[in-house]
């Protein structure tokens, strides 16, 4: 019987189930759009209830459509948008709030409470993070401080954290694994990712109870069958992943010095550096890239909170374009002579200037600055971000970028990839399949079940879709980025003269 595997991807914007067969084809997909919820400015959410039923959904729809029974798949694979934080009854599964979203910036104080007492240095010392509330810890603790009687519950072992890998596995396997992988846990700031344990300093600093922490496994693992009932015969359940990990294998990035960004709703750049955890010096983080079989890859990773999302905007919030597709086309009619700058600081900048308060601005606007300036300003923002994040990673690793492989809904984009590619003057290889992170999951999930037989053997199945080479002068690069630079620096002066 051919070995098929089955990755669920759940996503900020959507939830999405594919199906690979071992040559890493994707023989079919099913996708269900996830509605985002925003309380209040900075703050977003997601409903649990509808996350779980889209990935069932999804699962049984791929199915469907490759015509394929669950007795068919040799194992599954979950991969999901990291930091997100649920806590959830043991006994009955529901959740005790909704699903605070990585971009949720609602515990901002808290965490400039805890830089000003001088936790931050501990922080990065273990976990590779810096102090934020992109991360799990401080969302935790929101959840068991703003909801009648948690503390209480948790003390008493009776209530769960996840990020949505656990909170899925739990549901999938009825209650009966309670699990994460080294890669999820590494983005809590309650994880050390030297000892790879979970650390009681941290947990007494952040107020997290260790009642309420899943198991930490390896990338490719037993993370136990889901219910028979659910797709009608128990599916092995092989491998956990976060997002941009399980893009990194993806990509095919396993060695030291490789590089991949993935541009989705944000975007994300990283950076393998082998068995080294480096300390960045430039404000990226150190994170686990994979860890399996119990020896762990590190990697630098550099955080854009808004990529995709800022085209979003474009479309939902300010109705210039009807499709992300149309933006291509706008942006290469844009007037290059218009110097537009957005920056779109919409819940904050991430990496390497992580500033919780600053708030999305345009500059540089004309009397006769159309929509198609306003286009072509949004896709360069993403550039420009691109730049700030691989400028830092080669001044921490001490190396010289020579090529980045992306990945993501954005990469479709020629204008943006050209724009790119000129600005950060290296060449850019676009992968064949853009699914690189259900593709990178499934390929652990394949290493667990033997259908693999190492991360380097892999390799071999990555193919180019298109290489970009720059095409720009240097006069003209250093002049587009100098007036990036000053936009970024009038957007952070405004967010910190409104806090006095």
């Amino acid at each position: 019987m051919p070995a098929y595997i089955l990755s669920i991807d759940q996503g900020t914007t959507s939830t999405r189930a594919i199906i690979f067969d071992a040559q890493g084809r994707a023989i079919s997909m099913a996708q269900r759009q996830l509605k985002q919820i925003y309380p209040a400015d900075g703050w977003v959410e997601h409903k649990p209830e509808e996350i779980w039923q889209a990935c069932i959904e999804v699962c049984r729809q791929a199915l469907k459509t490759a015509v394929l029974q669950a007795s068919d798949i040799a194992t599954m694979g979950i991969t999901n948008q990291r930091e997100t934080t649920l806590i959830w009854h043991r006994k009955t599964g529901r959740p005790l709030h909704n699903a605070i979203v990585w971009q949720d910036r609602r515990t901002a104080s808290r965490c400039e409470a805890l830089k000003a007492a001088g936790g931050e240095a501990l922080i990065q010392a273990k976990t590779g993070l810096l102090l934020d509330p992109y991360f799990s810890a401080t969302k935790i603790a929101w959840i068991l401080d703003n909801t009648e009687g948690a503390r209480a519950q948790a003390e008493r072992g009776e209530l769960a954290f996840g990020t949505i890998d656990s909170f899925l596995l739990w549901h999938l396997t009825a209650g009966k694994s309670h699990k994460t992988d080294a890669t999820n846990a590494s983005r809590t700031c309650l994880f050390n990712i030297h000892s790879q344990q979970w650390d009681d300093e941290l947990l007494a600093l952040f107020n997290v109870p260790h009642s309420l922490l899943p198991t930490v496994e390896d990338c490719a693992a037993d993370f136990g069958h889901s219910e028979a009932s659910l797709f009608a015969s128990p599916i092995p359940i092989g491998a956990m992943a976060g997002d941009q990990q399980a893009a990194l294998v993806g990509q095919a990035c396993t060695r030291p010095g490789m590089i991949k960004s993935t541009y989705g709703t944000g975007c994300f750049m990283m950076l393998n550096t082998g068995t080294k955890a480096l300390k960045s010096k430039q404000r990226l983080l150190s994170t686990v890239a994979y860890r399996l079989k119990g020896k762990t890859c590190y990697a630098l990773e550099g955080s854009i909170f808004m990529a995709g999302a800022a085209v979003q905007w474009l479309r939902d919030g300010l109705g210039i374009i009807d499709s992300a597709a149309a933006t291509e086309a706008l942006a290469r009619q844009a007037d290059p002579e218009h110097k537009v700058y957005l920056v779109p600081a919409f819940t904050g900048l991430g990496a390497p200037y992580w500033d919780p308060d600053a708030r999305g601005a345009l500059f540089g606007l004309r009397r006769d600055t159309r929509g198609k300036e306003i286009v072509a300003a949004t896709l360069q923002a993403v550039a420009y971000q691109s730049k700030d994040l691989i400028d830092a990673m080669q001044r921490d690793a001490d190396i010289k970028v020579k090529s980045l492989r992306v990945d993501g809904g954005m990469v479709a984009n020629n204008y943006l990839m050209d724009f790119t590619c000129d600005l950060l003057n290296i060449d850019i290889q676009r992968s064949a399949l853009n699914e690189t992170t259900a593709l990178g999951v499934a390929y652990l999930a394949g290493l667990q079940a033997g259908i693999y037989d190492s991360l380097d053997a892999l390799a071999a199945h990555w193919h180019c879709e298109h290489e970009f080479k720059p095409d720009m002068s240097a006069s003209r690069r250093e002049q587009l980025y100098s007036g990036w630079i000053d936009a970024v620096s009038r957007t952070r002066s405004q967010s910190l003269s409104s806090d006095k």
